[in-house]
């Protein structure tokens, strides 16, 4: 089934109300600074209490009334193309409402009919103009402030968005993984079934056994995101079970799974590019074949699984090189660690000591 990927783009995750608030508190923060700074700029130091109410006062009510209608009237952005040119006249509005309130609130405030200012005309131009640039300064820092949050919102949506694209792509590489494996596999295993239905049909009966555990435990597998490592462990013990019975005593293995590990979650089908290498590339090509261990293990609270085979190891370039890639599977092993574990997972092939290649899966240790 074909899955599509839909993420919506929404805005700054805060509620109108928490965001007006906010939008409050930066105003009386800036207002305050300001009528400090007009006071020592242009007034007197008696006179800085009477100008620090006058600024606030000019402030909070010009943008609880322009705030405030935005935030209600809409955020999405057909709505705010709709209602700029009106909030735009509100806020010059605003302004002079808030310069107005100023005096007579502050006239209350300071226990006088009027603040300070009173002595100047109502409509001296220093003070309206303080009043429309001081209520514009503050909007535009709160705007910026939002477009900012928006701009973190939509990258953080596409990078979501991307990460989806991605994990798609390594789901189909691994189907792709998958088809590659498995034709070669039944290839080989159906041909050795053929020969032995008439030399010897019980080992004929066990081995079509295996097979049917083998591509049960995989089916299984590929339909989750994550398996437990015991069926892990199944699949690669049923695969390493048929290669046995075509190699015979040139092929000798053993899987070790602590019990507390058992659950453990992984992506599928992570161990079977890997000891597939190990056959092919080490044990399949030496005369006298050789041995293999799957090894789980937790080391420093992490899920480590090694892949050791006794073959005829890495080549000397290889060896000397930590991308090296023995066949497809190790390359996208990699690609899906990286995606999905990033740092937190690594895949090391290593020479092992005195003859063959050690591949060591570290990731994080998680379950259920």
């Amino acid at each position: 089934m074909k899955k599509s990927i839909m993420i919506t783009l929404t805005p700054p995750s805060r509620s109108r109300w928490r965001r007006f608030a906010d939008d409050l508190v930066l105003t009386i923060l800036l207002n305050t600074c300001a009528g400090v700074l007009v006071d020592l700029v242009f007034g007197q130091r008696q006179e800085l209490y009477s100008q620090v109410v006058y600024s606030l006062t000019v402030g909070v009510v010009a943008v609880a009334i322009i705030d405030g209608a935005r935030l209600l009237l809409g955020d999405h952005p057909a709505q705010r193309r709709r209602w700029r040119m009106p909030l735009l006249a509100l806020g010059v509005a605003s302004a002079l409402v808030g310069h107005f309130s100023a005096l007579l609130i502050g006239g209350l405030v300071m226990g006088d009919s009027w603040p300070a200012q009173a002595r100047y005309p109502a409509w001296k131009f220093h003070t309206v103009l303080f009043a429309l640039l001081s209520v514009g300064a503050t909007m535009l820092l709160i705007l910026s402030r939002e477009r900012l949050e928006r701009i973190s919102a939509e990258r953080g949506e596409a990078r979501a968005r991307a990460d989806a694209v991605e994990r798609q792509a390594l789901q189909a590489q691994l189907r792709l993984l998958q088809a590659q494996i498995e034709p070669h596999m039944l290839f080989n295993t159906l041909a050795n079934l053929q020969g032995l239905i008439e030399r010897d049909p019980r080992q004929a009966t066990h081995m079509l056994g295996q097979l049917i555990l083998y591509l049960r435990a995989n089916l299984a597998a590929t339909r989750c995101e994550h398996i437990a490592l015991a069926q892990e462990f199944d699949a690669i013990a049923a695969y390493l079970a048929l290669m046995n019975m075509r190699m015979g005593e040139r092929l000798r293995y053993h899987c070790v799974l602590p019990d507390p590990l058992r659950a453990a979650q992984l992506p599928p089908m992570l161990l079977q590019p890997l000891v597939e290498n190990a056959i092919v590339h080490g044990l399949e090509p030496k005369i006298e074949g050789g041995e293999i261990a799957v090894v789980a293990a937790e080391r420093d609270g992490a899920l480590q699984i090694t892949v050791i085979d006794t073959g005829l190891g890495l080549p000397d370039a290889a060896a000397m090189d930590a991308d090296d890639s023995r066949g497809v599977g190790v390359g996208t092993t990699r690609e899906r660690l990286q995606v999905l574990y990033g740092e937190r997972a690594s895949l090391v092939l290593a020479a092992h000591q005195p003859h063959g290649v050690l591949a060591r899966l570290t990731l994080p240790l998680e379950f259920a």
